[in-house]
């Protein structure tokens, strides 16, 4: 299998090419939606050509395309789902990036472009484990395709028809490509995501701006007090610490070590890294809030009068065990109770995903294990992560019986949604080896 996948590596090459031309940002106020559109009938195009069955566009109620496609499972073999996605970031300011976030560059041995790991070059690592598969016959397994339109946007169009139409995702083994391993060459399932529950706040402490000079020193300052009130939620390690919300789970599975984190996250020399905990502990196990924006005057133009309103947007991340509206109930409660010199205090409340564990102990599994160990030559080790990817969690509820696992390309030098995103191809390559050989072995 290694031989073969070798060999159609160029024209994998040439498909993420093609991919990366399209500007699939799922926002029309950024990109054409026609760019979105060409990008799922390529999607479509490219696995019926590999020859996944009835491959179609659906309308979700987002207005993104999914992309799905159906080959039926031989007589007693299992039937294994494909999911990746097509829309990406936005390239941000391409003056940041060293090539054209568009255009597929290879540079030091990696190939650069936006999506080339998230998650285009997932969707073209399917597409060459089915090729090599489809040289030596029939699939020996049932495979349904899944590719989402607007995962990055979080639109929810793509979990909606899944809970409409849970025919369309039937399966025993669900493969979400929208992952990597903890670093290139070292072969790693991700098991956890934490889910999310953000808020805006608001603060209100003057009917206008006055004088600093005149006023300053008893007027109550809206930007201190949301300062204040901000800081309240992180405590001296660094921890964040919201009334009624558990900060000390710990991780079980592989290290996440410091220096590793530190070159991953780009964290300036000396600079501290935060929680009285391991990093996995901080980044898989225990909430996490990060303040996202915050509204108030900006320096240049900036006057010499205190400040009257103010307000932040936060990101509460939350870990597998933690129900997210009771987690965003508490950051609510918290944010009222500690605001200071009763300043009026509002809270909006954004939209909330579940995290998300996977069952690890079924046949898929084993068969990932042997296949990435094989691959690799490496046991296979587990991590978490810390973003959020709602279909998972919506897949569990209406596939109680499947497997789900989270792999793909997306390793930490991959950079995904920064400037000079790129994928190393030899983990295209092997990752491709290894999906292969687990659809061999389930036919088996």
């Amino acid at each position: 299998m290694c031989e073969r996948v070798r060999r159609l590596m160029p024209a994998a090459r040439e498909d993420l090419e093609e991919l990366v031309a399209f500007r699939s940002v799922a926002d029309p106020r950024l990109f054409p939606p026609e760019q979105c559109v060409v990008a799922a009938e390529w999607v479509r195009d490219a696995f019926a050509a590999v020859g996944i069955e009835g491959t179609e566009l659906i309308e979700t109620s987002d207005g993104s395309l999914a992309v799905l496609g159906h080959t039926p499972a031989p007589p007693g073999a299992p039937t294994v789902l494909l999911y990746s996605h097509y829309d990406v970031q936005p390239p941000g300011d391409e003056s940041l990036w060293h090539s054209p976030p568009f255009e597929l560059t290879e540079r030091d041995g990696r190939w650069y472009g936006r999506g080339a790991a998230d998650c285009k070059g997932n969707l073209v690592m399917h597409l060459l484990a089915l090729r090599a598969l489809r040289e030596l016959g029939p699939l020996p397994v049932g495979v349904r395709i899944v590719g989402d339109g607007s995962e990055e946007t979080g639109g929810g169009g793509l979990e909606d028809l899944a809970r409409a139409r849970p025919e369309l995702f039937a399966a025993d083994l669900v493969l979400v490509a929208d992952c990597g391993n903890a670093e290139a060459g070292r072969p790693t399932l991700t098991t956890s995501l934490r889910g999310l529950a953000n808020v805006v706040v608001h603060i209100e402490a003057l009917a206008g701006e006055i004088h600093s000079g005149q006023f300053g020193g008893a007027a109550p300052d809206a930007l201190a007090a949301l300062v204040r009130l901000l800081s309240s939620l992180r405590d001296e390690a660094g921890d964040t610490v919201i009334d009624g919300l558990d900060s000390h789970g710990t991780w079980a599975g592989e290290p996440y070590p410091d220096r590793t984190f530190r070159a991953d996250a780009g964290v300036l020399e000396g600079v501290s890294l935060l929680s009285a905990g391991t990093v996995a502990d901080a980044v898989w196990a225990r909430p996490a809030v990060t303040i996202l924006g915050i509204d108030a005057p900006p320096v240049v133009g900036s006057a010499a009068a205190v400040v009257p309103r103010a307000s932040a947007r936060l990101n509460l991340r939350v870990p597998p065990g933690t129900d997210p509206l009771a987690a965003q109930d508490a950051l609510v409660a918290h944010l009222h109770a500690h605001a200071p010199w009763n300043v009026r205090v509002r809270v909006d409340r954004e939209g909330v995903s579940e995290p998300f564990r996977a069952a690890t102990d079924g046949p898929g599994y084993a068969a990932l294990r042997r296949a990435l160990a094989a691959v690799y030559g490496r046991e296979v080790g587990t991590v978490g992560q810390g973003g959020s990817i709602p279909l998972c969690t919506v897949l569990q509820q209406v596939l109680p019986d499947a497997e789900i696992a989270l792999l793909g390309v997306e390793e930490p030098a991959a950079r995904i949604h920064g400037p000079d995103e790129s994928v190393d191809p030899s983990e295209l390559e092997r990752m491709a080896v290894a999906e292969a050989l687990v659809l061999a072995s389930l036919g088996r």
